[in-house]
């Protein structure tokens, strides 16, 4: 088994990578369990945000490393809050109150206007100066909503409406959000690069 480590310290992310790669034969490490900090995230996009994180954890580990970058952008807000999604209502701010901040940007705009996507980018990089990391990512349609609806998920989740499924992300099941998810997808384009 290879190791690599991954620029988060996320339960599920690391169960969900570790799922997705232990054909391929690789063990995936969060990287607080190789005392890794975490990286500023200085970059105007995913894509650099993630090879922001990726950098960091494998050249101080010296280990191959996975990193993502992950955020909603909506399209009435010029694709705000996009790589702030975390912290749209300001540093530390909680799910919650990003939400309230979304809903409220959000109130005079009519259905039709509210089209957004999930958008997930993941990195691969095989030590910390590689010249051509492996760049994955899916987006996943959707619009959002007035008001929550459903509790099995986390962030916009619960705002989120997937018209395919005729409901909110958060009413899926876990196993169908995974398969449609922009992180889903942008896992297994990942699954396929590592493969070839």
């Amino acid at each position: 088994m290879s190791k690599i480590v991954l620029a988060s310290n996320n339960k599920g992310k690391v169960r969900e990578f570790n799922q997705l790669l232990t054909d391929l034969h690789f063990e995936v490490i969060p990287q607080g369990q190789l005392n890794v900090p975490e990286a500023d995230e200085t970059g105007l996009t995913f894509v650099e945000n993630a090879i922001l994180k990726a950098r960091n954890a494998a050249e101080i580990t010296g280990l191959p490393a996975i990193a993502d970058d992950s955020g909603l952008e909506v399209d009435a807000l010029a694709g705000a809050p996009g790589i702030y999604s975390a912290r749209y209502a300001g540093v530390g701010a909680d799910d919650e109150a990003n939400l309230r901040k979304l809903l409220n940007d959000l109130r005079e705009v009519p259905e039709a206007e509210r089209t957004a996507r999930f958008r997930a980018l993941i990195v691969f990089m095989r030590h910390g100066r590689d010249p051509a990391p492996l760049i994955a990512q899916g987006a996943w349609e959707g619009r959002i909503l007035f008001e929550p609806v459903g509790d099995n998920g986390f962030g916009y989740d619960p705002v989120f409406w997937v018209p395919t499924e005729g409901c909110s992300s958060a009413q899926l099941p876990s196993e169908t959000k995974n398969r449609l998810s922009h992180r889903g997808q942008a896992l297994r384009q990942l699954v396929t690069l590592l493969g070839h």
